[in-house]
Formats: C-alpha cells, structure tokens, sequence
C-alpha cells in the first residue's frame, strides 16, 4: 500500500495537499514534504531570486567593509 505523499510551500508551510502543484497564495511550485533545504531548492531555481540573493550579499559585504575602516 503506496502512501499519499504530502506537498507543502517552502513559503507559506500552511499550504499542503496530497499530490504536486502550485501554491493558490504565491504560484509557487510545491515540494514534497521533508525536502532537505526546500527554500534553498526553490531560490536556485529561479534567475530572478538568484540576482536578488546576489544584489544582497554584495551589498551586505560592501557595508560591512565601509563598517570596517
């Protein structure tokens, strides 16, 4: 007896149902629950969050190194 398999929005962990698809709250793509690093899955996924990750950690390192002087 197979069992039914929950998936889950790594940004909104209310939303879950039994099979694959996407969150009615972000259009998110579900993960199956217990996916190791699930955020990480879905950022690297996705050019645009990968250039918004960037742009922050330059700026972070930028400040720190202006904190620094």
């Amino acid at each position: 007896m197979a069992e039914s398999n929950m998936y889950v929005c790594p940004m909104h962990p209310g939303v879950r149902q039994a099979g694959p698809g996407q969150c009615p709250t972000c259009g998110m793509a579900l993960l199956s629950e217990g996916t190791r690093f699930a955020l990480l899955h879905h950022v690297m996924g996705s050019k645009l969050h990968l250039a918004v990750m960037g742009t922050v950690m330059v700026a972070a390192m930028a400040a720190i190194m202006m904190m620094l002087r």
